[in-house]
């Protein structure tokens, strides 16, 4: 049997935050994706915490959408077995819903975002094949 090396990926992810004049942090992410106009994401918030986290959530979501598109595979395609079984396969969900709202409360807030269909209707979903013996 042949022996393997693991291909080692080094990339690095720059995070900046800065106080700016109007009180608010400025999160400046810059990050090794190829396509140059996606290289530097700047996202504000309330804190330092907030702004990063508001910044990696959208490096993820480029990464998210990189992932489904390089597997290229035809959303309503199944696999069958020779005798025509269909093939379940296993997959990595993503639904992804962000948005600010007025509310008198967390709570309402959170209610009022679970009621209805507006996390499914507005959000982004991402869904990417996975090997079933995948480590979790």
């Amino acid at each position: 049997m042949i022996e393997t090396s693991p291909k080692l990926i080094n990339e690095n992810i720059s995070i900046n935050v800065t106080l700016e004049d109007n009180g608010y942090y400025l999160c400046h992410l810059s990050n090794p994706l190829p396509d140059p106009s996606q290289n530097t994401i700047n996202c504000y918030g309330q804190t330092q915490e907030h702004a990063i986290a508001i910044a990696l959530e959208k490096l993820a979501e480029q990464y998210r959408q990189i992932a489904e598109e390089q597997q290229n595979v035809d959303m309503l395609t199944v696999e069958r077995s020779p005798d025509g079984e269909a093939i379940s396969k296993l997959y990595h969900v993503t639904l992804h819903f962000e948005c600010t709202i007025d509310a008198e409360s967390k709570f309402e807030a959170m209610h009022n975002t679970i009621m209805g269909n507006t996390v499914v209707e507005n959000g982004k979903i991402t869904v990417i094949e996975v090997n079933k013996n995948l480590p979790a």
